[in-house]
């Protein structure tokens, strides 16, 4: 076999309609694109457009609310893979621990909005971890390994003091409550 003799398999390949060829061959004059205007030129994609009738993102309901746009973003740390970053020799357990030595022994690849500590997996080795959230059971599990969690971003707690009681303003006058 020769490079010039390689063909398709039969069928495998549609010769186009060639358009604007004449009225004979059903497809000339306006080349199966109807009259004038905007769809008759090159380059149209009218996304979501269904020939005037209502399109479907019309007619579905609104539904629902977002506002990611404003979250934050928390990036978790389980107790077992600090675990076993201290055991790998990336993290000393002595000194505290916070985003920015998790980020340089590569745990995170970065702090984003905080770091949020969770339960999951054991932890032996008692370690002080400043995290911006962590669950009860990850609390629980580091003060009995012997350590401390430190949530930032946290005022420290003070009574709180009795709400004072408002004063009711007068009624104007004129009004129709009287």
């Amino acid at each position: 076999m020769k490079l010039n003799e390689i063909r398709d398999n039969a069928g495998a390949h549609y010769r186009a309609k060639r358009v604007g060829r004449g009225i004979g061959s059903g497809k000339g004059k306006t080349s199966g694109r109807g009259g004038k205007g905007q769809t008759a030129r090159t380059g149209v994609a009218l996304n979501g457009f269904e020939g005037g009738q209502t399109p479907l993102h019309r007619r579905l309901p609104k539904r629902g609310f977002n506002n990611k746009i404003f979250q934050k973003d928390f990036k978790v740390i389980n107790l077992g893979r600090l675990q076993q970053a201290i055991d790998a020799g990336k993290l000393a357990a002595e000194g505290g621990l916070d985003a920015a030595k998790l980020v340089t022994a590569g745990i995170l690849r970065r702090p984003g909005d905080g770091i949020r500590l969770l339960a999951k997996g054991a932890l032996s080795a008692p370690i002080t971890i400043e995290v911006a959230g962590a669950s009860e059971a990850a609390v629980k599990a580091v003060e009995a390994a012997g350590g401390k969690v430190v949530l930032l971003g946290r005022p420290a707690a003070e009574p709180e003091a009795a709400p004072e009681k408002r004063k009711r303003r007068p009624k104007r006058k004129g009004s129709d409550d009287e």
